[in-house]
C-alpha cells in the first residue's frame, strides 16, 4: 500500500534500545496514519490504568500518508499518550518546519516507552536512534533548549532536520506543559511535555532524507499546483493571511461569545485593545507560514515601542488572546504577547495557563486565599507563570491543574473544564453546538475536533437551536478525524470536502476508499478512542459542561441548559452507534 513507510520505531528509554517493527496493511486500511494509527498503537502498547507520568505510559508522534508530499496544508505532526492533565486520551498537533524532518526519518510512527535515569536527548534518523547525555540542557528554555540540539545534533549528510524539545514546565512535570518546535510552535494541550518530562527526555533531534512512495507522483504535482492557483485567492485564506486568528477577537466580541473575566461575560468593552488591528498597528507584523501553505496564518511580531520593546515571537494566536486578554482583562496586546514569550520560553500550554491565572483571580476575590493578584495586573500575573512552572507557593497547586486547584480551594462549582480541560475561546452558552463539542471531546473541552463556531458562526447552524445539532457536528468531526489521520491543518477545512480528500487519497496511495469507506475509519478511530477512555476509568456522565456555564452570562443574560445538553447527547449517542449511555459497540480488531 503506497502512502506509507511500513515501519514504526519503538524506543525503550530505560534501557536505552530501540527496535524497528513493520504492521500489517490491513491496520493502515483501517486507521490510515496520525491519529487513527497512533490510536490504535496506543490502546495496544499502554498497560490498562497505567499512571500517565508512570515509564509504561507510551508518548507517540505521527504522522499520516499526506506527509512530506506535495499537498497543502499537510506540514504536521501529531503526539499521542495518556494525558496527565485528564487521565485520560492526549493528542495534540503542530505544525513549522520540523514535520517535515520528523517525516523524513521513515517511520509512520515513533512510540517511547520507559524513562531515563537522566536527562537525555534522543537523535532519530533512518537507521533508528541515538540516546545522548543531557544534564546540562536541564533547566534551559525552549528556545536554548532547541538552538542546543541543532548545535550538538543535527549531522551533515540530510535533507531535513529538526527537534522537539521541552522546558522547565515539563522537565517539573507540570501537568499542562507543552511540547514546542520551531521556537512557537507547541503541540500545546493535555500536558504531553509533561510526559517527556517524566521519561527525562528533554528533547529529539529527527534527521532523514526518506520519502513515502506515491501512487501517482506525477497526478499529485500536478493536482496541487492546480489547487494552489484556484484557492490561494480564497476570502478564508486571505482573511488568515492578512489578520491570522486575532481577527476571531472582533467576531467573537460581535457575537457576545469572547469569554471575559473568568467566563462570567461575553464580550470584553476594551477588545479593540487586544485585537488584530491592535496588533497590526502597534506593533512590527509579517504573515508566517508552514511548509506546504500558502495561508500564513501566523504572525512574526515584533514589539515597537514601551518595555517589552524589541521582544519577538509568532503570535500571540486567538486563543491566547482571549485567555489573558478576556479571562484576565489585560487590555494591552503588547502584554499579552509578552505573557505569551513566557509560556514558550517555560513550555507551558497558554489556555490553561491564562484560565488557571484568571481562576486565581477569582479565588482571591471569593477570599479563598490571599496572593498579590488581580484582573488585569501583567506583572503580578507573570510572576504566577513562573512559579507555575518550577511549583513554587501556590504555583505548585495549579501546576497540578484546574481539578485539584479547585477541589483545594473549595471552589468546584466555579472551576469552568470538562474531563479536567478548559475550553477554548467560543462560550457555549452563545454557540451552543461548542457545548456539544466540549462535553464529547475525546481530550476534554476542546473546540479543534469539530471546530463547530464554524457553521454556527456562519449561519449554517443556528446557534441557539440545540436540536438537529448533532448530525452536522459528526459530519464536521468525522472530516476533521480524518485530517488528523492523514495529516492535514484545520484551517484547510473549506479546501478539502469529502470528495477532495477520497480524491488525494486514492492518488497517494492507490486506494480506491469512497466516501462511506473514510467515514468508516472515522468511526472505526472514534469508537476506538472511546473505549481507551472508558477503559482508563472515564465514567461518560462526564460528558457534560461544568456548572459554571450553565449560568447566564451577566451581560447578555444568554445560557444553555443542562436540558438542552442532554437533547444534544441523545442525537449524538444514537447516531453516532453508541448505546444512550454513551458505550459503543464491542470491536473485534483492537
Amino acid at each position: 500500500m503506497d502512502g506509507f513507510y511500513g515501519r514504526i520505531l519503538k524506543v525503550d528509554m530505560n534501557d536505552q534500545t530501540f527496535k524497528i517493527e513493520t504492521l500489517d496493511a490491513d491496520i493502515y486500511r483501517q486507521y490510515l496514519g496520525g491519529k487513527g494509527l497512533a490510536s490504535y498503537l496506543l490502546f495496544q502498547n499502554n498497560p490498562p490504568g497505567v499512571d500517565p507520568l508512570a515509564p509504561e505510559n507510551c508518548l507517540i508522534f505521527a504522522t499520516g500518508p499526506f506527509s512530506g508530499s506535495s499537498i497543502w496544508g499537510s506540514c504536521r505532526y501529531g503526539v499521542y499518550s495518556k494525558s496527565p492533565q485528564t487521565g485520560i486520551y492526549a493528542e495534540s498537533y503542530a505544525g513549522g518546519r520540523v514535520p517535515e524532518a520528523i517525516d523524513a526519518t521513515g517511520f509512520d510512527a515513533l512510540l517511547i516507552h520507559g524513562a531515563a535515569a537522566n536527562p537525555t536527548a534522543l537523535r532519530i534518523h533512518p537507521e533508528g536512534a541515538e540516546f545522548h547525555p543531557a544534564a546540562d540542557l536541564w533547566g534551559r528554555d525552549s528556545y536554548q533548549s532547541e538552538n542546543a540540539l541543532h548545535e550538538r545534533f543535527a549531522l551533515a549528510g540530510f535533507k531535513k532536520s529538526g527537534a522537539l524539545v521541552i522546558g522547565p514546565a515539563g522537565e517539573n512535570l507540570v501537568r499542562f506543559a507543552v511540547i514546542e518546535n520551531d521556537y512557537w510552535r507547541s503541540a500545546g494541550r493535555t500536558g504531553l511535555g509533561a510526559v517527556m518530562g517524566s521519561k527525562k527526555l528533554k528533547g529529539i533531534m529527527f534527521q532523514g532524507d526518506c520519502r513515502r512512495p506515491l501512487a501517482d507522483p506525477e497526478k499529485l504535482t500536478a493536482e496541487t499546483r492546480v489547487f494552489a492557483k484556484t484557492n490561494a485567492r480564497h476570502p478564508g485564506v486571505m482573511a488568515y493571511k492578512n489578520n491570522g486568528t486575532p481577527m476571531m477577537v472582533k467576531i467573537m466580541n460581535a457575537a457576545g461569545a469572547f469569554p471575559t473575566r473568568y467566563w462570567s461575560q461575553g464580550s470584553y468593552a476594551e477588545w479593540p485593545e487586544i485585537s488584530a488591528e491592535a496588533l497590526h498597528q502597534r506593533c512590527q507584523v509579517k504573515p508566517r507560514a508552514c511548509r506546504k501553505c500558502f495561508m500564513a496564518c501566523g504572525r512574526l511580531t515584533t514589539i515597537e515601542q514601551g518595555r517589552h520593546k524589541g521582544l519577538t515571537l509568532e503570535g500571540p494566536e486567538y486563543e491566547t488572546i482571549y485567555a489573558f486578554g478576556g479571562l484576565c482583562q489585560i487590555n494591552n496586546i503588547a502584554e499579552i504577547a509578552y505573557l505569551n514569550d513566557i509560556c514558550d520560553r517555560l513550555g507551558m500550554d497558554t489556555i490553561t495557563a491564562g484560565n488557571l491565572c484568571a481562576f486565581t483571580i477569582e479565588a482571591v476575590r471569593r477570599g479563598r486565599i490571599k496572593y498579590p493578584i488581580a484582573y488585569g495586573k501583567v506583572d503580578a500575573i507573570a510572576t504566577l507563570l513562573q512559579m507555575i512552572a518550577e511549583k513554587q507557593g501556590i504555583g505548585a497547586i495549579l501546576a497540578e491543574g484546574i481539578v485539584p486547584a479547585a477541589k483545594t480551594w473549595h471552589l468546584e462549582n466555579l472551576a469552568v473544564h470538562v474531563k479536567g480541560l478548559e475550553p477554548a475561546g467560543y462560550d457555549p452558552r452563545v454557540l451552543k453546538g461548542m457545548g456539544l463539542g466540549y462535553a464529547t471531546s475525546d481530550r476534554g473541552a476542546c473546540h479543534l475536533r469539530a471546530t463547530f463556531y464554524k457553521p454556527e458562526l456562519s449561519g449554517l447552524s443556528d446557534p441557539d437551536d440545540p436540536a438537529d445539532k448533532a448530525e452536522l457536528f459528526i459530519d464536521y468531526e468525522d472530516r476533521l478525524t480524518i485530517f488528523d489521520s492523514l495529516v492535514l491543518c484545520r484551517f484547510f477545512r473549506d479546501l478539502y470536502p469529502w470528495e477532495k480528500l477520497v480524491e488525494l487519497l486514492q492518488i497517494v496511495t492507490g486506494e480506491a476508499l469512497d466516501e462511506s469507506g473514510l467515514r468508516q475509519v472515522a468511526t472505526r478511530t472514534a469508537d476506538l478512542v472511546r473505549r481507551f477512555n472508558l477503559r482508563e476509568g472515564m465514567n461518560p456522565r462526564a460528558d457534560c459542561l461544568p456548572r459554571e456555564l450553565h449560568r447566564r452570562l451577566k451581560d447578555s443574560g444568554k445560557r444553555i441548559t443542562e436540558n438542552e445538553l442532554s437533547l444534544m447527547l441523545d442525537d449524538y449517542y444514537c447516531l453516532r452507534g453508541w448505546n444512550p449511555h454513551g458505550i459503543p459497540p464491542a470491536a473485534a480488531d483492537v
